[in-house]
């Protein structure tokens, strides 16, 4: 892992560029392994310089989540995009939509007759040239459709004029202590349901995605055409504290400062407090994660509390307090959205070089 460079303002998100590149080489050699293919989710990191390391590393294409996304990616050249998300297109959307099909290959995710019907009237003629994906919900409960009730939505598209391409999912309960081995078995059947029912109807399915950075490595061509995990290229707190990762695969970082150290007594906790806060670092903590973050030069130091621009960081009795003003790097809970707080980020190679990066796709929710 990289140091802190001298001289840099903190808090400030760093990536490391050599283990960056070696997680994205990881996880393209991974999956081709696996005889599947890789649709990287770019919503993690948002970024040119990230998105073409991953094709020139054999992605086919990326996914993203908004409409935003697409565009900021298909403007600079990208030319397959999968929108993973159930889209529900009014006017301003479609006028954005049908610019983005000028400029690349474009996927959208549905799960309902009416998000069908809704799209092709807002798109007219231009909705057949779109590939439809259905979502399959696998598990996760979130969006997406039971394997039985994908035969009806593909044949709404089907009266529309509009192609149904293929399936997804996303087995979001990966995300848990124990949860893994259960959610790659729940995508699994519930894609495969679907594509054998949809295929049954007479539809054609071409691509069977699903995948997340926890069960890509454990995904394979059994089922399943393509993987799209997000978090890989970075990792984070969560991908740790699950087991998934070890602290030398992490490449993004925040320098924090230290602004405020307290031996603490019986009654006060033993504590320093950072200057990279909720506005950073992002405040999402799952029941089972220890902290808000880990600390990379003290693995057994607790952020127990964060503010917008404090973190609270419980210190380990038997070790001295770093002084004021020591740098911290700081390994956020969930990168995604640390990512999404700031408008660059600080890119250092191994010679110690280093170059901004801009998070063009920032803030494009929409």
């Amino acid at each position: 892992m990289v140091s802190i460079p001298a001289g840099i303002s903190t808090p400030h998100i760093m990536i490391d560029v050599a283990q960056l590149e070696k997680n994205i080489s990881k996880m393209a050699q991974r999956v081709a392994s696996q005889g599947l293919k890789l649709r990287p989710h770019a919503k993690t990191h948002k970024m040119l310089e990230v998105a073409g390391r991953q094709l020139d590393s054999g992605a086919v294409g990326l996914t993203v989540a908004t409409v935003g996304e697409a565009l900021s990616f298909a403007l600079q050249g990208v030319a397959k995009i999968f929108i993973a998300y159930p889209l529900w297109v009014d006017e301003s959307q479609a006028t954005r939509i049908v610019e983005l099909m000028r400029r690349a290959k474009l996927s959208i995710g549905t799960d309902s007759v009416e998000a069908v019907q809704q799209m092709s009237q807002m798109l007219g003629e231009k909705a057949a040239k779109i590939r439809l994906m259905i979502e399959i919900d696998s598990g996760h409960h979130r969006s997406g459709v039971r394997p039985q009730d994908a035969v009806a939505i593909a044949q709404a598209a089907s009266a529309a004029g509009m192609r149904v391409h293929g399936v997804f999912t996303f087995p979001g309960h990966s995300y848990d202590p124990d949860g893994i081995d259960a959610a790659v078995n729940d995508e699994f059947k519930a894609l495969a349901e679907a594509t054998r029912l949809l295929r049954e109807a007479g539809f054609e399915i071409k691509r069977i995605s699903g995948g997340s950075s926890p069960t890509a490595a454990l995904s394979d061509s059994s089922v399943l055409t393509e993987v799209r995990p997000g978090v890989y290229v970075f990792g984070d707190a969560q991908q740790f504290e699950l087991g998934r990762i070890g602290f030398d695969e992490i490449s993004l970082t925040v320098a924090a400062t230290v602004v405020s150290r307290h031996e603490g007594n019986e009654q006060i906790p033993r504590r320093v407090v950072l200057d990279a806060g909720s506005k950073i670092l992002g405040s999402d903590r799952p029941s089972w994660a220890t902290g808000y973050g880990r600390i990379v030069e003290c693995p057994d130091a607790r952020i127990s509390a964060l503010s917008e621009h404090h973190s609270t960081v419980l210190w380990p009795e038997n070790l001295e307090l770093p002084a004021h003003g020591t740098r911290l790097q700081v390994i956020p809970n969930h990168v995604c959205q640390a990512v999404n707080l700031v408008d660059s980020v600080l890119a250092v190679h191994p010679d110690d070089s280093t170059e901004v990066w801009d998070v063009a796709a920032r803030g494009l929710n929409y």
